[in-house]
């Protein structure tokens, strides 16, 4: 799919606002209702748009401590990453789950709203899955955390 400069500023306007309807967007980028409204359901439809969400206060919510899980396994099988999967999955405070390069081989992400609730996680996280080594680190300032993309290489 070939992006243009008006797919990148509809691009860059949806991840501002996804609740932008495509008038709004259309008079902010120069082009009209209908016109707009057809590239976003283009970019839809070929995936370019994943999904229009909308970003909730962790702090308002009771979720102020963000952790990161560095996860270190011996175990390497196709059984042991289903399981793996399936329980990171399972546990709503787990936010993203990514495997890594070098010396850890996952990395969760978790919203909680405390320490004790983190220690729960755990508890719950190991009772499901073996881990040879799981190391924390807490957020102590979010400087930058940010969904939107960078839309400069297309």
């Amino acid at each position: 799919m070939t992006i243009d400069e008006f797919d990148r500023k509809i691009l860059h306007h949806l991840q501002i606002d996804a609740s932008l309807p495509a008038e709004a967007i259309g008079e902010k980028i120069g082009l009209s209702r209908n016109a707009c409204w057809r590239r976003i359901k283009r970019l839809e439809e070929a995936g370019v748009i994943a999904a229009r969400v909308a970003l909730l206060d962790r702090e308002k919510l009771n979720l102020g401590l963000t952790v990161f899980i560095a996860v270190r396994t011996r175990s390497h099988s196709a059984d042991w990453l289903v399981q793996f999967n399936e329980a990171t999955r399972a546990i709503p405070e787990i936010t993203g789950v990514f495997r890594m390069s070098g010396e850890t081989d996952y990395l969760l992400r978790a919203s909680v709203p405390s320490m004790a609730e983190y220690d729960a996680l755990y508890q719950r996280l190991i009772s499901k899955v073996d881990l040879t080594d799981v190391s924390s680190s807490f957020v102590m300032e979010e400087i930058k955390d940010t969904t939107e993309l960078p839309l400069g290489y297309l």
